[in-house]
């Protein structure tokens, strides 16, 4: 993948430290990696080809294992009727600030204003109540790849765009427990995705009631926390009931005879996955990259003068190709920048593994190995290369999973009063806390302290307590935190 000029002045530029200005740091590695820039309509994005092998990296893995749950895939149009976005009451609300209608076309004005999709129950719903006639016809599993537009007031490169590229699910089952089932099932593919590909530790819970998806009856999620100790929703999935099966009429005959109504899931991930991946991992150098996700997994960067050229080229060309036919994605840097420059580009970029060849490399038979995480080097034989690499492709991907799951742990803590909760947010950790699941309280904590409730942990014991704000008795415990 060569780098453009742009890319190249991109690269050059500074890189301001996280401690100085958090927000600046995480855009300028987006610029400086060249994964994206802002277009000409506000808080839209271009993806560029190295941001963008990053997507195909996720949507080739999710797409596999959402297949092998046995989903399909299908398409839906991008424009929706203005009718059906208005037939879930709770759907409309939860989306109405963020839609984007379409009322002339043509040259002239639509006799219906056309929602450009800000996620697409409705549009399928409408479809799948003509697919589905008996019980016989479910489940039905469908998956959809496409673009999204939700109109964004404060817009970030992949965190928050008015545009986005996402899959969504969708899925109709014959009882309530099956579509339960469907909706935690997709969520552990999910936290799969995030834990072995990116390599970003997540907590995974149920939604409060105030903080779950317009028209759900139940929300999963999992959480993850970035280095400046926010949350990020990696992804979420939906029990949506029989909401929308009544009003777009999903129904059946059911095995009684008698006509019954869907129950139906959706989920969803979304391009804002490649913000978290760069804000979990990055430091003040550069991106970061787990090997599994790396479009480039080991660079290899020749170094020496003019008549020396052939003879490195051809040895790391060799080193390419014994290393390609491992598995392992490789890219030679032979190009004629000084190999400090090199280094520096590459280092940015976020490659797990650099390898130096010079002429007395190549004599020596050896060549020095770098890992990008840690700046660790040393020397290994040219012909151990594919085992060395290997094997530091394996560590570098556990122990960057360590690294955040210890960061994640060290910087959770749990508190039983008013004052500590405010205390501890305003330190920027995640904040277990007993709470009263009520709208209202939940909206008054988010006023205090813009902490809400991320989710309420699987894994974290229900216990009787006192509500950290009204001081109610409750028996709901969760995760707050500041969120992107």
């Amino acid at each position: 993948m060569e780098l453009s000029d742009t890319d190249r002045k991109n690269i050059n530029k500074r890189i301001t430290p996280r401690e100085e200005d958090y927000s600046e740091w995480y855009l300028d590695i987006v610029s400086a990696a060249g994964l994206a820039e802002n277009a000409a309509v506000r808080g839209c994005m271009i993806i560029k080809p190295y941001g963008y092998a990053l997507w195909e990296g996720v949507q080739k893995a999710l797409d596999a294992k959402i297949k092998e749950t046995g989903v399909e895939n299908a398409y839906f149009p991008l424009f929706i009727p203005e009718r059906f976005l208005k037939k879930e009451e709770s759907h409309v609300e939860g989306f109405s600030p963020e839609v984007a209608v379409v009322t002339h076309a043509g040259g002239k004005k639509l006799e219906e204003p056309l929602v450009i999709r800000p996620t697409s129950e409705t549009v399928m719903y409408d479809a799948f109540a003509n697919w589905i006639q008996s019980y016989r016809d479910l489940p039905l599993l469908i998956n959809q790849w496409a673009n999204v537009v939700r109109w964004e007031k404060r817009p970030r490169l992949f965190l928050r765009t008015t545009e986005f590229l996402w899959q969504e699910g969708h899925t109709v089952h014959e009882r309530a427990e099956e579509a339960d089932a469907r909706a935690r099932q997709m969520l552990v593919v999910y936290q799969d995705i995030a834990e072995k590909l990116l390599a970003i530790p997540v907590i995974p819970g149920r939604k409060s009631e105030s903080e779950k998806f317009a028209g759900a009856v139940t929300t999963y999620t999992i959480e993850a926390m970035m280095q400046d100790g926010k949350a990020l929703q990696f992804a979420t999935s939906h029990n949506l009931g029989q909401n929308f099966a009544k009003a777009f009429d999903v129904s059946f005959l059911g095995r009684d005879g008698e006509k019954h109504f869907g129950n139906q899931t959706s989920w969803g991930l979304s391009t804002r996955v490649i913000g978290g991946l760069i804000m979990t991992h990055s430091d003040d150098k550069g991106l970061v990259l787990p090997p599994a996700i790396a479009p480039i997994q080991a660079v290899i960067i020749t170094i020496g003068k003019e008549e020396d050229r052939e003879t490195v080229e051809t040895a790391a060309n060799a080193i390419s190709a014994s290393l390609s036919a491992r598995g392992i994605r490789t890219k030679v840097d032979a190009s004629d920048k000084r190999p400090g420059e090199k280094f520096y580009e590459w280092e940015r970029k976020g490659v797990p593994v650099r390898i130096e060849l010079g002429p007395k490399d190549v004599a020596a038979g050896t060549a020095i190995v770098v890992r990008r995480d840690t700046g660790e080097k040393e020397t290994v034989s040219i012909d151990a290369l594919g085992e060395t690499v290997a094997n530091l492709s394996d560590s570098i991907q556990t122990d960057l999973y360590a690294k955040a799951l210890a960061y994640q742990k060290e910087k959770t803590v749990e508190v039983s009063d008013w004052d500590s909760f405010k205390n501890e947010i305003e330190r920027g950790n995640f904040v277990i806390a007993s709470f009263l699941e009520d709208k209202e309280v939940e909206g008054k904590i988010k006023e205090e302290t813009a902490a809400t409730v991320r989710c309420i942990p699987f894994a974290l014991e229900q216990t009787p307590g006192t509500c950290v704000f009204s001081g109610k008795a409750t028996n709901t415990r969760g995760v707050f935190a500041k969120s992107y």
